[in-house]
């Protein structure tokens, strides 16, 4: 019996210890995969984990970055950025979408039906934040404001300004919706404009209600420096934009290049766009034909011909040339000049634009010199000036020539370029002999203000310097006695040359008869030019010849911009009395008055029509002082007070916008060209 016992205590003590040992077991294999699933979820999910969390619990929302100021080349403000209001919901806050938007749309004048549309699809999709509308002005941000709409928000938000309108429109570019360059200088430098984007986080409770936040701030864009002159540029539009219209052209464009360094003064086209709301012009007042249109140059082309034939001592100016009364048969094919010339110097070929001489010298030349010069001058390749969608032009390989093809690329045929491939060429001419790379910045600067960029020529010769010597002996020719007369300038010398061309006809794929370019591409002073501008009028109706309807441009230009860059006349001066600017032309009473109170130095002040964008061009008067006197600007808005300053070749330093309040210097005050005027600009309250 005892040892029953025994046996039965013994075998209740092994089957405890082995429900012990698979309890332990168990235990442990449990331990081990709680711990294997929080090793996951803490090692190997963490930051997906994390993520998921902080999505959950912290909104964010991009802020804009303030884009950097375009300046013109003596500080004048060209593009800046101002502050504005945008407006965002979250849908799941939103109770009656349909009165929400009626609301929003009475304010900003949206399609109704379409943001009742949005906001539903946001709900649907359980989206926490849609916008509304993108940068209010203040009045109707306030007004918004005013609502107090359950889940419709604002932030405040940058948004591009260009208080010029549409002065050097193709150059600067414009900016989307999103504050990204879209053409011009804005978008080639967008990333250097733009800035860095900061965030501004909001905390969540459980229920997607933001109760704290907290913002990354953004990085303002570099500030960038531009080539062009506010005032040259102004009246290089004003210039074209006559002509154009005058002639009733499909379009027209100008450019002024300083031929030593490579800088633009000045890139128009005609018509043009206001930058601030660029979806009003169509897709063509958007293109820049300076850089994006090519043509056929026709007579203007003549300059590489006459480089060629110089550069490498196959003819001298003084030599002649038989131009064959006007005729030349070039592989089968008859070509004409304009007028039928008999023998001419080399010289007068040029200022005469003889078709005849000018394939003489490309016979002379050869094909292969005649490419390789094609090539020298800059045609048949981009520039590389600093902005996007530059063509080419068009030039065939020499495989790709005709036997005649010699006989038409000589006079500017079977060849197409851009006006600012052919300014490039002329300053070749101008340079003395160096193809130099035209730009628009001159520098870039940090939001700090130090300078991070300066931009440098880059030149290469290709000419010899007594060979653009000769040649600008004989452009100079071209206005003095040949076929751009009307580019004649008082006080300066002046050369270039005339360029008429027949435009295709797509329909028979022939020269039209109707449709013509003129143009004129031209330097001065001779000896030492400080600018070389050409003019391309498109499409003139009635008279069409460069001579007529692009060398008048030139002259107008140059007359104006020469004096403004301090550059010397080196002609003799005809007398002319002191002009001051005036809206309106006083009577003989009037002047008189006027003149016995500036000779007593109290100022009668010059009156600036109030509505000056009809009143367009400033008529001058005589005066007895030197200096002209301040116009009030009191009440003008800041495209008219750009206007009036550009008139007065005054240099305008604007702050703020609407109308002008403040002015220095003074109403009434002397003012010399050049001289820096401050006008604030405030908004009525």
């Amino acid at each position: 019996m005892p040892r029953r016992s025994i046996a039965i205590e013994a075998s209740r003590a092994g089957n405890s210890h082995r429900r012990a040992l698979f309890i332990a077991i168990g235990l442990m294999a449990w331990m081990l995969a709680i711990g294997a699933r929080l090793i996951q979820l803490q090692v190997t999910q963490h930051d997906d984990l994390t993520a998921r969390a902080r999505n959950q619990q912290l909104g964010a929302i991009e802020t804009s970055a303030v884009r950097g100021q375009l300046l013109d080349r003596q500080g004048r403000e060209l593009a800046r950025s101002i502050e504005t209001a945008s407006f965002f919901a979250d849908p799941r806050e939103i109770a009656n979408t349909e009165e929400t938007s009626r609301r929003v749309a009475s304010i900003t004048g949206q399609d109704r039906a379409d943001l009742a549309q949005r906001l539903n699809d946001a709900k649907d999709e359980k989206k926490k934040f849609v916008w509304l509308t993108r940068r209010l002005d203040v009045a109707t941000a306030n007004k918004l404001d005013a609502l107090n709409l359950a889940g419709v928000y604002s932030r405040k938000e940058p948004k591009r300004f260009y208080p010029n309108d549409s002065l050097a429109a193709h150059v600067l570019g414009f900016v989307g919706l999103d504050e990204i360059g879209q053409s011009g200088v804005e978008q080639y430098y967008n990333d250097k404009i733009r800035g860095e984007s900061g965030k501004l986080y909001l905390e969540m409770d459980r229920d997607r209600r933001a109760f704290e936040s907290h913002e990354v701030q953004p990085h303002p864009g570099q500030t960038v420096v531009l080539t062009i002159d506010q005032a040259i540029q102004y009246r290089t539009e004003q210039a074209l934009g006559a002509a154009v219209e005058r002639a009733h052209a499909k379009s027209g464009t100008a450019i002024v290049m300083d031929p030593q360094t490579g800088e633009i003064l000045a890139l128009a086209n005609a018509p043009a766009f206001d930058p601030n709301q660029p979806p009003k012009g169509g897709a063509e007042d958007r293109v820049n034909g300076a850089l994006q249109t090519t043509y056929e140059p026709g007579s203007t082309f003549k300059v590489v011909a006459y480089s060629a034939a110089i550069e490498q001592g196959l003819v001298k100016p003084e030599d002649k040339i038989d131009c064959q009364m006007g005729q030349i048969t070039v592989a089968g094919r008859l070509i004409h000049d304009h007028h039928a010339f008999g023998v001419l110097t080399v010289a007068d070929a040029l200022a005469q634009s003889s078709n005849v001489g000018a394939i003489k010298l490309g016979l002379l030349v050869g094909n292969e010199s005649m490419y390789e010069y094609i090539r020298r001058l800059g045609f048949g390749a981009r520039t590389g000036i600093d902005l996007k969608g530059e063509s080419p032009g068009i030039l065939r390989t020499l495989n790709r020539w005709q036997s005649s093809s010699i006989g038409s690329i000589a006079i500017g045929q079977e060849i197409a370029v851009t006006p600012l491939q052919m300014a490039t060429a002329y300053c070749v001419i101008a340079n003395n002999g160096m193809l130099v790379k035209p730009h628009l910045v001159r520098e870039l600067r940090s939001p700090d203000g130090a300078v991070v960029f300066q931009a440098k020529p880059e030149a290469r010769r290709v000419l010899k310097p007594e060979t653009t010597a000769a040649l600008r002996t004989m452009f100079e020719g071209v206005t003095l006695h040949g076929t751009a007369r009307k580019a004649q300038l008082e006080g300066y010398s002046a050369a270039g040359k005339t360029g008429t061309a027949q435009k295709i006809d797509p329909k028979t794929r022939t020269y039209s008869t109707t449709k013509y370019i003129g143009s004129f591409v031209g330097f001065a002073p001779v000896k030492n030019p400080a600018v070389v501008i050409i003019v391309v009028i498109d499409e003139p109706m009635g008279s069409y010849h460069g001579g007529d309807i692009a060398a008048p441009v030139f002259q107008e230009i140059a007359s104006q911009i020469l004096p403004e860059l301090s550059i010397t006349p080196d002609q003799e001066l005809k007398a002319r009395p002191e002009l001051i600017a005036q809206a309106s032309r006083p009577s003989p009473q009037q002047a008189r008055e006027e003149e016995r109170q500036t000779e007593r130095r109290e100022a009668t002040l010059p009156k600036v029509a109030r509505n000056f964008s009809q009143t367009r061009e400033v008529v001058f008067a005589p005066a007895t002082n030197r200096a002209a006197l301040m116009p009030d600007l009191r009440g003008q808005s800041v495209r008219d007070t750009v206007r009036i300053c550009a008139q007065l070749g005054l240099r305008l330093e604007a702050r703020g916008e609407g109308h002008a309040t403040r002015q220095i210097p003074a109403a009434g005050s002397e003012v010399d060209p050049g001289q820096i005027v401050r006008v604030e600009f405030n908004r009525p309250n």
